[in-house]
């Protein structure tokens, strides 16, 4: 067997593949050729190999996904440069949650997309300006692109599904107008529904009962009220019925919509976030979010084990994008994006949205990144 590199001897965790221990990882032609079991002790190198990464003390995961982030720079106050939070962090797949919709797409192709290592997709904003025109995108109906949205979608595989976000700041008077609207457009494309949840009004309650299997709730674990937890700290029935028919809860950490109180109480029924993402831009870069695997380190400090967190940053967000053979996976065959992670046992304060802090012992950072073969190191 030949092959252009080798990841030898490092502690694999791939949930899409129930992997979890020592492999040797093979890959070629920009794509995963093999994992082997590794023979301990020895050194095992395909005949051809062009590089050999030795990852002992490491842990070798699929490509991090993050599947809620604002990375068009010019174009909206909120954006950041794709690969700052992309793949010098060990996010191999990053997912613009919104900035652009229908009419705003060729500037995000030009800004998000074109100059960036990182693979960037997107879920379009319903609003045919996207964030481009400011935060109240869905305050004015007559800006909702529902045609345009459907037809572009068919043209462009990169844009994965529909946002709208259902806040009080952002739909002003047209309360769940603009979510019938868009969860129209995303049936007629057939592609999942994100929606961000916030203050109310709407209801919390009234969004949840429009969503179907397969669409994604950002910033379910928010610290604001109406939420998915009630004053006793319970989950409301609504978020319970929406569960169980298969709406998936996604974390979207942002600078305001992310709680540790929230999150250990849903942790203590059982409930735990689908997806891990950052929802991250210019206000939150520098904190409380400042990368995916901060994120994930605070996951760690709240009692999560890093298969699941993996899990929650690789396979489950691949799913949602319908690219689960492709990447989120170190299957034969799937794209050869890796990301090397090393724990750090330093202790370390980690704050939420809501200006809590808790003491974590250790946390994770990324060492290095595979992107469809190619060999870089993170920041």
């Amino acid at each position: 067997m030949s092959a252009d590199l080798l990841i030898r001897n490092g502690w694999v965790i791939d949930p899409s593949q129930k992997l979890n221990g020592l492999y040797d990882i093979v890959i070629s032609d920009g794509r995963i050729l093999d994992v082997e079991r590794a023979d301990e002790g020895q050194a095992k190198e395909p005949i051809g190999a062009r590089e050999t990464i030795v990852a002992a003390g490491c842990f070798v995961t699929p490509g991090l996904i993050d599947l809620h982030a604002h990375v068009m720079p010019e174009s909206t106050q909120l954006g950041v440069r794709a690969d700052s939070v992309g793949i010098e962090q060990g996010v191999t797949t990053l997912v613009d949650a919104g900035s652009a919709g229908a009419w705003t797409f060729d500037a995000f192709l030009k800004e998000a997309v074109e100059p960036s290592v990182t693979r960037v997709l997107a879920f379009l904003n319903i609003s045919g300006d996207g964030l481009c025109k400011g935060g109240a995108e869905l305050s004015d109906m007559s800006r909702l692109a529902v045609k345009d949205a459907v037809t572009l979608i068919s043209e462009q595989p990169s844009i994965r599904g529909i946002k709208a976000r259902m806040s009080a700041s952002v739909v002003k008077a047209n309360g769940l107008a603009p979510l019938v609207v868009a969860k129209q457009a995303a049936r007629e494309a057939g592609v999942p529904l994100m929606v961000h949840i916030g203050n109310a009004p709407p209801a919390l309650s009234d969004v949840l009962g429009l969503l179907d299997k397969g669409d994604v709730v950002t910033h379910a674990f928010h610290g604001k009220k109406g939420g998915i937890l009630d004053e006793q700290g319970q989950l409301i029935p609504e978020a319970e019925s929406a569960l169980a028919r298969g709406v998936l809860f996604d974390v979207g950490h942002g600078e305001a919509s992310f709680s540790f109180r929230t999150m250990q109480q849903a942790k203590a029924l059982g409930i735990a976030p689908y997806s891990i993402s950052t929802d991250v831009h210019v206000r939150n870069l520098n904190g409380p979010v400042h990368s995916l695997t901060h994120t994930m380190s605070k996951f760690l400090a709240l009692g999560y084990t890093l298969y699941d967190i993996v899990a929650a940053c690789t396979a489950a967000p691949a799913k949602v994008l319908g690219l689960e053979r492709e990447i989120g996976t170190l299957a034969p065959g799937a794209h050869a994006d890796v990301t090397i992670l090393k724990k750090e046992q330093v202790p370390a304060a980690l704050t939420d949205s809501e200006q809590e802090t808790i003491f974590a012992k250790e946390t994770v950072f990324a060492q290095q990144v595979i992107s469809s073969g190619k060999v870089l190191t993170c920041t």
